[in-house]
């Protein structure tokens, strides 16, 4: 298993704590090669989340949910996470 790949896993198992409807998580690591955060091996992902626990939320509340499920992560191996954090949406 990749280092990549195992790192997705451990994000996705944080994040089972929302218990998300929907789950993308992309390592963009590539896009970043020779950026100072990437030269220790850190990681640069993207995560796309939709939890019903986001609902009502503002962005940085959802944001700060995300964060503190895995704030032991940042800076290493997490060096950036960009967040697209939903809450799902309702049918009229």
């Amino acid at each position: 298993m990749s280092a990549s790949t195992e790192r997705i896993d451990l994000i996705r198992s944080r994040l089972a704590g929302l218990d998300p409807l929907a789950l993308d998580i992309r390592d963009d690591s590539h896009l970043h090669a020779g950026h100072a955060g990437a030269q220790g091996g850190a990681g640069h992902y993207h995560v796309h989340i939709v939890s019903a626990r986001f609902a009502g939320l503002s962005p940085v509340a959802r944001h700060r949910l995300v964060y503190d499920l895995l704030r032991d992560l940042i800076p290493h191996p997490i060096h950036a996470l960009a967040l697209d954090a939903q809450a799902p949406k309702s049918n009229p």
